[in-house]
């Protein structure tokens, strides 16, 4: 499998929930941003972008109720 070449922001935003997941924490979209000091709005590209890579996928929240809006997690880079 080839290496795929990240930007820097993308290779930062994966690293960022690579660490909270990691430290066993849910990457939500506010917890990325804290984690790449980026406001949401700057993560949404590369969140999408990673996503279309395979690098990253979004879950939605599992417990109707208490929707604490998608979390990302990380797939492992080859």
């Amino acid at each position: 499998m080839p290496q795929v070449q990240l930007s820097a922001v993308e290779e930062r935003v994966y690293q960022a929930v690579s660490a909270l997941e990691a430290r066993g924490h849910v990457p939500y979209p506010d917890l990325i941003s804290e984690e790449t000091q980026m406001t949401e709005e700057e993560l949404r590209e590369p969140l999408h972008t990673l996503t279309e890579r395979g690098l990253l996928h979004r879950e939605d929240s599992p417990m109707t109720g208490l929707d604490f809006g998608p979390r990302w997690c990380a797939r492992q880079m080859a």
